[in-house]
């Protein structure tokens, strides 16, 4: 399994803004895509400008093989409907899981 770690910087005013907009508009075309497992968004009670969005894909290969104009048009779409309220990607990070059998 591999996680696409997402940080963005977004006004605390506009965070619930983001959170929907993400969910209406990334999450479905995600989804639709091989290998996509899950997705998480995560927000900190000590700084209301930061969310962090986690998301499982099956593989890396899955992952990386979502056509660029499809997330391009994707990014647009969001870009257009939060144009009042500014955000910024401010981190991106890659991880596998790696699990052990028990000794």
């Amino acid at each position: 399994m591999v996680i696409e770690w997402l940080k963005f910087e977004v006004c605390s005013q506009s965070r619930d803004l983001f959170i929907q907009f993400d969910n209406e508009i990334w999450t479905p075309v995600l989804a639709n895509f091989p290998g996509f497992l899950s997705k998480e968004i995560w927000i900190s009670p000590c700084n209301a400008e930061e969310i962090v969005i986690v998301i499982r894909w099956e593989t890396r290969e899955q992952w990386k093989g979502i056509p660029q104009d499809i997330l391009e048009a994707t990014e647009q779409k969001f870009a257009q409907k939060m144009k009042n309220n500014p955000y910024k990607m401010i981190e991106a990070r890659e991880y596998q899981i790696r699990k052990f059998p028990n000794a």
